[in-house]
């Protein structure tokens, strides 16, 4: 009975079988190799994997786009070869400048020159219409020649980028350099450029290691970077949140970490137009750029390096949003050098700026901080930052949020000025703290007449007090006396036995 039953049970074929039947079947893939060995793979399968591997491939080695086209003399010119042709001689000269060439042969050296010379005018046509293959091969091109570490920087000091005192340095392949800076700029300001394309190759790697290029030490190079990476943002949108965000961490590792940096300049300068696109309201994502890159980059000692550009940039964020401005002030006021005049001198005048837009509800909410910080410039005995200080006084709108507020600033700055007036060793500085004293007598001569009665009582409390110490050292110093033995009292120290044997 149990027989019968399995009898009817179909029967499973075994692996030797099955495996036959799949060579068997037509849609598989028989491959012979030299050794008579047959190897037979099923065909779905296989085909789906094979798939994958080459969009992985595709990915990763971006020349492997153009394998399907047909190769051209890369020695060739555009004028021989006919319209159609151009695309693939295009990808040939591309392909033909990846080579690495030894300065010491000259014949391969003019050879690249002439090469991307002939890239760069075909680039430059505007009706030229880039294919995939040749986006890919353009890319590629320019990762090979631009893509490099830089030699470990053996400036003296240790400030980021050039100083007054150091010339710049040129780097020996500049001449190559600058041809592909150029090819690539009019790669990406080619009208006819698919941007949808060209992001798949222009990507945030792409884009991170044109950033790394701008720590480089020569002012050329850096220059052409900036162009591109401008143009780079303005016509990949998608790449913007992207660009800001890594160029934040630039910033970020220059403030916290090395302070030394070749390109910050150029950077700040890139997104000085850029903030001045920013839609309003701004995002908060903007407004942490400002607090957490801008802000800091005042910290360094190199700030004089890019402290015009940095201004801007400030100012940028303030013209579009007003209430900005205590924010900044009070980010200034946290940096503030107490050893570096220099650098002082070039907060004030940013201060300057930043009052001139600031509306009067802003300067109220900073004005103590802030003019405790002027009137300690005001004594400074750097007769520039002194000098500096008190021309505050000469700019209208500084002097109407003064007037405005005089109860509050008056009693803040006036015992400076009457240290000023007292003892300071520099004339100029001396007439113009006569000058500022004399506007507040206009403006408010009861106040000023009460606070130097304050001052008056409190120079005799000071004066009291130190008599006081005074007396209190003598007494001191007079028991302390009293306290000492007389001079027959001490003790003679016994001189050591000497040794009649001689030793």
């Amino acid at each position: 009975m149990l027989k019968q039953i399995l009898s009817k049970l179909p029967r499973k074929l075994p692996k030797s079988d099955s495996l036959d039947t799949a060579g068997s079947d037509p849609g598989s893939n028989t491959n012979n190799f030299s050794n008579g060995f047959q190897c037979t793979i099923g065909g779905s399968s296989f085909s789906s994997k094979l798939n994958v591997v080459k969009r992985v491939s595709s990915v990763v080695f971006p020349a492997s786009i153009a394998a399907g086209v047909e190769a051209v003399e890369p020695h060739l010119s555009f004028k021989d070869v006919s319209n159609p042709q151009k695309q693939n001689l295009f990808i040939s000269k591309l392909n033909l400048c990846c080579d690495v060439i030894d300065f010491n042969d000259t014949a391969k050296q003019d050879l690249k020159r002439e090469t991307l010379i002939e890239l760069v005018d075909f680039a430059s046509a505007g009706s030229t219409k880039f294919t995939e293959p040749a986006i890919s091969a353009m890319c590629k091109m320019c990762a090979v020649n631009l893509f490099r570490v830089f030699p470990p920087k053996c400036r003296s000091n240790c400030t980021g980028g050039e100083t007054e005192d150091e010339e710049p340095m040129f780097d020996p392949a500049w001449s190559y350099l600058q041809i592909v800076y150029d090819l690539l700029l009019r790669f990406i300001g080619n009208t006819s450029l698919d941007t949808k394309v060209a992001k798949k190759y222009i990507d945030h790697s792409f884009i991170l290691r044109l950033l790394d290029l701008f720590d480089s030490e020569d002012p050329r190079e850096r220059d052409c970077l900036k162009t591109i990476l401008h143009r780079i943002y303005g016509k990949f949108m998608v790449h913007r949140p992207f660009i800001r965000k890594a160029v934040s961490n630039v910033i970020y590792r220059f403030v916290f970490e090395t302070e030394r940096h070749n390109g910050i300049a150029e950077l700040l300068e890139i997104f000085g137009s850029v903030i001045s696109g920013f839609a309003l309201p701004l995002k908060e994502e903007h407004k942490m750029f400002l607090w957490r890159a801008l802000i800091p980059l005042h910290k360094p000692k190199s700030v004089g390096i890019y402290h015009q550009r940095l201004t801007y940039c400030v100012m940028q964020f303030i013209e579009k949003d007003s209430k900005l401005a205590s924010s900044v002030i009070k980010g200034l006021l946290k940096y503030w050098p107490v050893t570096n005049s220099q650098k002082e001198l070039m907060f004030i005048s940013e201060l300057e700026e930043i009052l001139e837009m600031t509306s009067m509800v802003e300067f109220q909410k900073v004005m103590i901080p802030l003019f405790r910080r002027i009137g300690c410039c005001l004594n400074s005995f750097h007769y520039q930052v002194a000098e500096r200080a008190h021309l505050l006084w000469n700019n209208e709108h500084v002097l109407n949020l003064v007037t405005h507020n005089h109860q509050v600033i008056l009693p803040l700055v006036f015992s400076a000025l009457e240290r000023n007036t007292r003892n300071h060793w520099n004339q100029a500085v001396l007439n113009l703290t006569l000058n500022v004293k004399k506007i507040f007598y206009e403006i408010d001569e009861e106040l000023v007449l009460a606070c130097q009665c304050k001052l008056e009582e409190e120079d005799l409390k000071l004066s009291a007090a130190a008599e006081k110490r005074r007396l209190t050292w003598e007494r001191l110093e007079t028991a302390a006396a009293g306290l000492q033995p007389p001079a027959g009292n001490f003790l003679v120290p016994p001189k050591p036995a000497t040794c009649s044997v001689a030793c």
